[in-house]
């Protein structure tokens, strides 16, 4: 059986969120690491000691590993003695998981694979996939998986801001396609993970990672729920939120413009795909938090009637406070649909660099503009000056879907400022409850 001590040579499938920093706190557990990406430019770009994406100190553990000789990237994977399969899993357009980078992935290390390889399946998979999909593909190499060729699914549970941290202290599962194959995974982890490490079957642990985001996702649709209830009833969500947490059982989670990220607002739906019949109450989650971008859209254009040419400022586009990641952002559903009314829109968002829309500076994303929703709940926004913003507005209005900033300070700078899940009326001005 292989031994997963350091000297062996890792080599890591995808460098994006989770495959660089896992490849990354590897080198900095001294084993020699290969990253592999179809991107030549994330390629370029590691192998000068720098990052792609944002992560708090991930940049200074790239460039040590790189420095070190520890961690190299490339385009093609190669003979290594640990594969780790960490590419993206997203959905379709008809909700179902695309799995053709596992595919990818898996097909081009068979050429490799030798007797005693460990290989681990860390991209977030449908329920049955490293048995039913990544296992035949690699038993294209003759080799005997659970005595010459070792199988895991591992999946992550970290987040994003907190990557690096989370990699090494949260506990972690593993799921074997044999107790073998689970044992040997776990050499490896315990190397540099201080959580608990915990050995169960693969599907099993595939089902953890994805019942783990779909747990979030409906409690998350029972809050953006209570919003609308709590609007309906001119009360506020997020005082019933708060009163009803202090029950020692309860832990409702709160509001917001909708669920994003390639977590919680995916995983739920490689369920509902295998299972549409069984999956009902997960199926109706996933349509709840789906729905709520276009109700948040739909508020913002019935807001604006009567202003000539109106403009909208969006504060933050990406998934959640404080990261670049953009990926299924609710902030994309509501632009689109802004657009789609000829509303013209500023975006300024601190962290995000590439994006489907323009983005802008502050000033060129306040001016002339009527309204100011924030979406995303960067730090940056409540160091904001309503009284400066104001002034290069043209009607001052703000409208808070994530409970962020305070705004006492806007009303008191002359704005008409509005929380979702909170009571509004046609009366009180700019912005009207959800119908």
């Amino acid at each position: 059986m292989p031994s997963t001590g350091k000297n062996k040579l890792v080599c890591v499938l995808g460098l994006g969120y989770i495959g660089l920093p896992t490849a990354s706190v590897l080198a900095a557990n001294g084993y020699r690491v290969i990253g592999v990406d179809v991107n030549p430019h994330v390629v370029e770009t590691i192998n000068r000691g720098e990052i792609h994406i944002e992560e708090p100190g991930l940049e200074m553990m790239v460039q040590a590993a790189v420095k070190s000789g520890r961690l190299e990237a490339v385009t093609e994977p190669v003979e290594a003695d640990i594969f780790i399969i960490a590419v993206p899993t997203p959905i379709t357009e008809t909700k179902t998981a695309d799995m053709n980078f596992v595919k990818a992935a898996a097909k081009a290390i068979v050429p490799h694979l030798k007797p005693g390889n460990l290989v681990l399946l860390e991209s977030t998979s449908p329920p049955g996939t490293t048995r039913d999909l990544v296992a035949p593909i690699l038993a294209e190499s003759e080799l005997e998986i659970g005595r010459e060729l070792f199988v895991a699914h591992c999946p992550e549970r970290v987040l994003p801001g907190k990557i690096l941290q989370e990699l090494i202290e949260n506990h972690r599962v593993i799921g074997g396609l044999t107790p073998t194959c689970a044992d040997q995974a776990r050499a490896l982890y315990a190397t540099f993970v201080a959580g608990q490490i915990h050995l169960t079957d693969a599907t099993t642990a595939e089902m953890v990672k994805v019942m783990e985001n779909t747990y979030r996702d409906v409690n998350i649709a029972l809050a953006n729920e209570l919003a609308r209830l709590s609007e309906g009833l001119s009360i506020s969500a997020w005082d019933v939120v708060r009163l009803a947490n202090l029950h020692p059982r309860v832990n409702l989670h709160q509001p917001g413009p909708g669920v994003g990220g390639h977590c919680i607002s995916v995983d739920p739906w490689f369920i509902v795909e295998q299972a549409p019949e069984t999956a009902k109450l997960i199926h109706l989650a996933r349509q709840i938090n789906d729905a709520v971008p276009h109700r948040v859209a739909s508020v913002i254009t019935s807001s604006l009637e009567g202003i000539k040419d109106p403009k909208v400022t969006v504060l933050g586009v990406a998934y959640k406070g404080n990261v670049d990641d953009t990926r299924e952002s609710p902030a994309l559903e509501v632009l689109h649909d802004l657009t789609k009314a000829g509303i013209r829109v500023g975006i300024y968002d601190p962290h995000v660099q590439n994006f489907e829309y323009e983005l802008q500076s502050l000033e060129d994303a306040f001016q002339d503009s009527d309204l100011a929703v924030l979406l995303a709940p960067h730090n940056e926004y409540k160091a904001l000056e309503p009284s400066a913003i104001g002034k290069l507005m043209r009607n001052r209005a703000v409208f808070d879907t994530r409970n962020h900033v305070n705004l006492d300070l806007w009303t008191q700078a002359g704005f008409k400022a509005t929380l979702i899940g909170t009571a509004t009326s046609k009366e009180d001005g700019l912005l009207q409850a959800f119908a």
